[in-house]
């Protein structure tokens, strides 16, 4: 067909279509999924023409081979996964023009946990309740509501036919994937729910990133929160990053596949920015908190924000 641009030969880990996820239907208990890592999938976006909202493909730790249809650009970009075309390494965060019959490979990886494929047009998948991405426990989105399997053939959409010129992200604005980053969260908004000692203990210690992590959510072990009287509330709306905190004080930290409703004691919630440094962290990597005002998350928002709009223009590439 014409429009197919890419042939999976190998799956990978956990190889999936992603967007920006199925926002607006969270009353319904419809979770809204997405990439882990928003910003590496909306520079990867910026750099072959899309919209920053264009689906992409995101992989886990062990990268697909994926074999190119027809000429293309793409863009790899996120976690350093040792990308290749027909064996030869390629840079990171760079648009890169592929001619039909090539193939994208994936080795050791060397920092971060999900790195995303952006390819000119956008995959096209069916567009569920606005969205393409993939949500693998309910069937819905990306290709048949699954990851990608070995045979599977993607489409894009339509390519602008203009001369091609390699772009890269500037140096001073990729992201750094931390072995043991500091995490900036806003208390709340369960915070009476703890004790002084808890929130201090929080605060203060260290938490390791079990192997019991995946899209929905990354389960910590460090030393015990206390709770006041319990960990039970009555069921309550969760957001990307709220960190629960059960009766085994041990806290998670609900991430882009987490449900709508949480019965647990919500100790903070990690700010927009540094989501990612929580989803893009291997099992075993440490992490302590930091806590910020809504205001700071605020400002640190809006510098992203200013940064991708620049992006859309050209600033910030080179």
């Amino acid at each position: 067909m014409v429009n197919d641009v890419i042939k999976v030969e190998k799956s990978g880990l956990s190889t999936s279509i992603q967007d920006l996820g199925r926002t607006g239907y969270q009353q319904y208990g419809v979770v809204v999924s997405g990439a882990m890592d928003v910003f590496a999938l909306q520079v990867g976006n910026l750099l072959v023409g899309n919209p920053r909202n264009a689906a992409g493909i995101e992989a886990v730790i062990m990268g697909p081979k994926l074999n190119f249809l027809k000429n293309t650009v793409i863009a790899v970009c996120g976690a350093d996964l040792s990308p290749t075309l027909d064996g030869k390494e390629i840079p990171m965060w760079t648009s890169i023009f592929v001619e039909t019959g090539q193939s994208l490979s994936f080795g050791k990886p060397k920092n971060g946990a999900y790195t995303y494929v952006t390819v000119a047009g956008g995959i096209e998948t069916p567009v569920v309740m606005g969205s393409r991405s993939t949500y693998v426990k309910a069937a819905i989105g990306g290709g048949e509501g699954r990851c990608l399997q070995k045979g599977d053939v993607l489409k894009a959409g339509k390519m602008e036919t203009v001369q091609f010129k390699e772009k890269s992200l500037s140096p001073e604005l990729i992201p750094s994937y931390e072995t043991h980053p500091k995490i900036r969260v806003i208390l709340g908004p369960d915070e009476k729910a703890f004790t002084a000692s808890g929130i201090e203990t929080f605060l203060s210690e260290k938490y390791k990133i079990t192997t019991k992590t995946d899209r929905m959510g990354a389960r910590l072990e460090g030393p015990k929160i206390e709770h006041i009287s319990g960990a039970d509330i009555i069921s309550d709306s969760i957001f990307p990053g709220t960190i629960q905190v059960p009766a085994n004080g041990q806290p998670i930290i609900l991430l882009a596949d987490r449900q709508t409703t949480g019965g647990y004691t919500r100790i903070a919630n990690v700010i927009s920015v540094d989501f990612a440094k929580v989803a893009q962290s291997l099992p075993g990597t440490e992490l302590e908190f930091e806590a910020v005002t809504v205001e700071k998350a605020q400002q640190l928002y809006v510098k992203r924000e200013k940064i991708l709009r620049q992006l859309s223009i050209g600033a910030g590439v080179y």
